[in-house]
């Protein structure tokens, strides 16, 4: 783990040229450009809005603001994961020149949609006051668990990259396996509706739950997150990020020849 986190440091100029090309690539083209950024989540947030509080009769006060809450975070990890299985396997082009550090790679598409997550946080801000509700200074732990998460999603990025060199399927495994776990994460629901028995397996078992929750308590319900989860979620991130780097640098010798 300390050898890529060392290494992406020193290729900081380059990490961060890709990510801004990343970035440019991605509304290139577009009328509308960077607001797609903004207009994403708040679309796929009206939908869902729309769905739980017009036709599911959803009673969670200011429920848009609190699925908002945990939609933003979701989406980095998801998109970050799903997107990243192919960073290694499409990069042919990157891959097959003289000394190109691969570890960039996939640092690129969480830090490309980590990017778009902090871009976003503004807007969160503005639907919390829209919704009456005042942000207060449990904002400033919002970095933390962003920290947390980071790792997290960094490691399991390396993972799927490195095996998704050898294992071309595994992307279209990844991407429902996404979807499976997303309505298993307390996004679109309050945690207290998973029934207490199931809610430990719910909390302690998935990472993400753990940093949603965190989220929704900072943001949503002002207070601390209960730190049982968050710290069972950041301990499950840096063994993570430690076993996945493992497993990356293991196989990045072959890579310029598999893809």
């Amino acid at each position: 783990m300390f050898q890529n986190l060392t290494e992406l440091y020193q290729y900081r100029v380059l990490l961060w040229s890709l990510t801004l090309r990343e970035l440019k690539a991605r509304y290139r083209g577009s009328v509308l450009g960077f607001l797609w950024t903004f207009l994403n989540p708040t679309l796929l947030m009206l939908v869902y809005a729309l769905l739980f509080t017009v036709y599911m009769k959803q009673s969670l006060e200011h429920y848009t603001l609190f699925m908002f809450v945990g939609l933003l975070p979701w989406i980095w990890f998801s998109t970050s994961v799903g997107s990243g299985a192919s960073a290694i396997s499409d990069r042919r082009d990157l891959l097959t020149k003289v000394k190109f550090p691969p570890q960039v790679l996939p640092a690129t598409v969480v830090l490309t949609n980590g990017i778009n997550y902090a871009l976003s946080l503004p807007l969160m801000v503005g639907i919390s006051l829209l919704s009456g509700v005042r942000p207060t200074l449990h904002l400033l732990l919002l970095p933390l668990v962003a920290l947390l998460q980071l790792l997290f999603t960094l490691g399991a990025t390396y993972l799927v990259s490195a095996l998704n060199v050898s294992f071309r399927d595994l992307q279209h495994v990844v991407n429902n396996l996404l979807t499976l776990a997303y309505f298993l994460t307390p996004v679109l629901y309050p945690v207290t509706n998973i029934p207490l028995e199931y809610r430990p397996l719910a909390l302690y078992l998935n990472p993400m739950a753990g940093f949603v929750t965190a989220y929704q308590d900072l943001v949503y319900y002002h207070r601390l997150p209960d730190p049982g989860p968050l710290l069972s979620a950041g301990l499950v991130s840096v063994l993570l990020l430690v076993l996945a780097s493992s497993f990356f640098n293991a196989r990045r010798e072959d890579f310029a020849e598999l893809v």
